[in-house]
């Protein structure tokens, strides 16, 4: 495993993430996993030196914040020899104020998250999305209480548009407060528009990159293929890559496994080692069903791509529009 600080932050994490939404209530989604189902991929992840793991409150509504938190006391000797990561924004039932960045939703949040997780602080606490009805001077100091309070040691955020996140840190500097340190946004081969919108922001802030979806919802991993059919669980019950993604992003995956194929290696590992490869990218937040995803994803950071690679797997990029707050 490899290792980098997040961003101009001291805070050390893995160069990978283990994204823990795919664990909780097996009810909800047909492609989750139990506990017991995820205890074996997660245990590989510590075995091959992960130390960052990413959740959030809204996941199977506290059931993945549940399952994290005993699965990584069992895993871990030391509280301190991981980073926990989770975020606050979205519903958590159908009460009036449980949901967005309020100051009563955040302190309210944090308490719960750590109550779920069984610990006494968050190493990363994230906003999951913009919030339009809440001053962002209201949550940035709600923000800075639970760091103030030792509740939680860093702050990130999570999918906004560039002049959102500029205006956050403008408020937080203004009032002396607590900065964002991490900006986990979506970014992969085939949705790049982060690197005019969002990256260059943040490395001229210091503030490390946490990709999302660095496989594009299992396209570059041949989840789907040209004509809709899928080939997993997940794809043949995600809508949402419909609209995120289209017929032309398969040029890209086309070129990706050209270069996979000379390679020798799978493509999602050629994927992932691209991501590792650009620049301001701290940790691609990975999400693993299967011990093989995992295993993929660690074989990345071995895979060596030339130049030449790069601008290959670039050269067949079609923009889409901006997501910002999705």
């Amino acid at each position: 495993m490899q290792y980098t600080r997040l961003g101009a932050s001291g805070l050390v994490v893995s160069r990978l993430g283990l994204g823990m939404m795919s664990y909780g209530d097996t009810s909800r989604r047909a492609w989750h996993l139990s506990e017991d189902e995820a205890e074996p991929i997660v245990r590989h992840a510590v075995e091959q030196g992960v130390t960052l793991f990413d959740t959030a409150d809204m996941y199977d509504r506290g059931a993945s914040e549940e399952v994290t938190g005993r699965l990584l006391a069992r895993l871990f000797d030391d509280r301190d020899d991981y980073v926990l990561a989770t975020k606050v924004y979205y519903p958590m039932s159908e009460k009036p104020g449980d949901r967005g960045l309020s100051r009563k939703h955040v302190l309210a949040s944090v308490d719960g998250s750590l109550r779920r997780l069984g610990t006494d602080h968050i190493d990363l606490y994230q906003i999951h999305r913009w919030d339009h009805e809440t001053p962002i001077e209201e949550t940035m100091d709600a923000l800075d209480t639970v760091v103030r309070a030792g509740k939680v040691r860093y702050i990130g955020a999570s999918s906004m548009y560039a002049w959102q996140f500029a205006k956050a840190q403008h408020t937080a500097v203004l009032a002396g407060g607590t900065r964002f340190v991490s900006m986990q946004n979506h970014y992969n081969l085939v949705y790049r528009e982060e690197e005019r919108e969002m990256i260059p922001l943040c490395l001229d802030q210091g503030v490390g990159v946490l990709p999302y979806s660095p496989l594009a919802r299992g396209l570059l991993a041949g989840g789907r293929g040209r004509g809709g059919e899928r080939t997993t669980t997940r794809g043949g019950t995600d809508p949402l890559a419909d609209q995120l993604y289209t017929e032309a992003d398969f040029d890209v995956v086309d070129t990706l496994r050209s270069v996979a194929s000379e390679l020798g290696v799978p493509p999602a590992r050629v994927a992932l080692a691209w991501l590792l490869n650009k620049e301001g990218v701290s940790a691609p937040i990975v999400g693993a069903t299967k011990l093989a995803h995992l295993q993929d994803a660690v074989a990345a950071l071995d895979v060596t791509l030339s130049p030449a690679h790069m601008a290959r797997l670039e050269a067949d990029y079609s923009p889409h529009p901006v997501m910002g707050p999705e």
